[in-house]
């Protein structure tokens, strides 16, 4: 009897323990389907955005050369279209930055049909769009027949998604049907700087304009090398990429070309204008942030010469330099269209700064936060002259900066704020 007890026990307890485990297993298996069909689901959400950083730190991404390649087998789908860009056309709003998709009827009737030109570059044409909201818009169409544009099109979406400042052309929204990719931007009234300094028919820039247009290209520089997250090089500044609104205050545009710093800097070829491109990045085929200050300081002798960097900008420059003594002696090399009409302290001053900015060793120039220390001293310097003319009093609360030690500065020194709100203040 009490065997056959023990033995109903014992079997009693191998079916409660076979039950758990079978249960356990039950749940685990419930557990993994679930999760699998989660993840399914996330992917699909995933594919109909627009793979657009996050501002932050923890931003994985990474854009490359041989990431944005078109040969890439992932690279089309129906229609010929990048895969990436059939998830685009899914989604209605990318979320995460806000960025809007037009309907591709709405900018057709914008445009007048795509016959409202005002401008065109090596990515296509750029049409004025009046949208029945009433804003005015600009909408670069992408060439048909460009690879390269291809490319551009996705990293300005990646990167404008994300970049936002007073002194970047903000980019509003995409559209990508009927087998077109377009990008949505604000409407820059007045134009590109190129335009303002070459074109006979507009009146010429005044040299207190000119300086504050530096500034404004600076300080976008500034943001983008010490304020993005990841920090990014544009690689391509230059006077046409540098665009105006209708109080004359400028804004970088053009980010086709842009990497962020993060990435493999070594290239094969030679992207960039001409003129603009930075000595050591041409031989090394490695760019930098110090590859920006140099097109940047090409950037301040056309502002001060009126002369295209094609036309021997640099040369000129070069020779002025052996007659100069450092801060002194630039007034040969100023625009003509200027009549005389300029401030010859500052003109030496922003001369001396681009030069610094040229220098063939990358070291050796200074930072665009310096950059834009050393030009809102000098705005500040002119704001208090103006309010001093009937004092001999000199202002009290002028920030000198050694313009000579700007290559050796340290990047860890905080930023002036007083400086940068003081400027913007300042009526040119």
């Amino acid at each position: 009897m009490r065997g056959e007890s023990s033995g109903l026990i014992i079997g009693l307890s191998i079916g409660v323990v076979i039950g758990v485990a079978l249960a356990i297993a039950a749940f685990f298996c419930f557990r993994y389907h679930m999760k699998k069909s989660q993840i399914g689901n996330s992917s699909s959400r995933r594919a109909a955005m627009v793979p657009i950083h996050a501002n932050g730190a923890d931003s994985c991404t990474i854009l490359s050369d041989s990431s944005l390649g078109t040969e890439s087998p992932k690279s089309t789908t129906q229609n010929g279209m990048p895969s990436w860009l059939g998830g685009l056309k899914k989604a209605n709003l990318v979320s995460a930055s806000g960025i809007l998709e037009y309907p591709y009827k709405d900018l057709q009737k914008a445009t007048c049909n795509f016959t409202t030109l005002i401008g065109q570059g090596a990515f296509g044409p750029v049409y004025k769009a009046q949208m029945s909201s009433g804003e005015t818009l600009a909408v670069k169409v992408l060439a048909t027949d460009s690879k390269q544009g291809e490319k551009e099109f996705q990293t300005e979406v990646m990167l404008l998604g994300r970049l936002h400042h007073r002194n970047l052309v903000n980019l509003v929204g995409y559209c990508a049907e009927k087998n077109q990719h377009m990008l949505i931007y604000v409407y820059m009234s007045r134009g590109s700087l190129a335009s303002h300094l070459y074109n006979e028919k507009l009146e010429p820039l005044n040299w207190d304009l000119r300086v504050q247009i530096a500034l404004d290209v600076a300080r976008g520089l500034e943001y983008l090398h010490d304020g993005a997250v990841p920090p990014v090089i544009h690689r391509d500044i230059k006077s046409s990429n540098i665009l105006l609104d209708q109080s004359m205050r400028a804004r970088v545009a053009d980010f086709g070309l842009s990497r962020e710093e993060m990435v493999n800097k070594h290239v094969s070829n030679i992207r960039g204008t001409f003129g603009y491109l930075d000595p050591e990045y041409i031989s090394t085929r490695s760019f930098t942030k110090k590859s920006d200050v140099y097109s940047y300081g090409v950037l301040l002798f056309e502002l001060i010469a009126g002369r295209n960097p094609l036309q021997g900008l640099i040369e000129h420059v070069e020779l002025a330099a052996m007659n100069s003594e450092e801060k002194e002696g630039w007034e040969e090399i100023v625009d003509p269209r200027l009549d005389g009409k300029f401030d010859i302290v500052e003109l030496n001053e922003v001369a001396a700064l681009a030069h610094k900015c040229v220098n063939s060793k990358s070291r050796k120039r200074p930072s665009m936060r310096d950059i834009v220390q050393v030009l809102s001293r000098i705005l500040k310097s002119r704001h208090n002259r103006k309010h001093q003319k009937d004092s001999s009093t000199p202002g009290t609360n002028e920030v000198i900066i050694n313009i000579d030690k700007l290559g050796r500065r340290s990047h860890e020194h905080r930023r002036v704020e007083s400086l940068d709100s003081t400027a913007d203040s300042i009526d040119v």
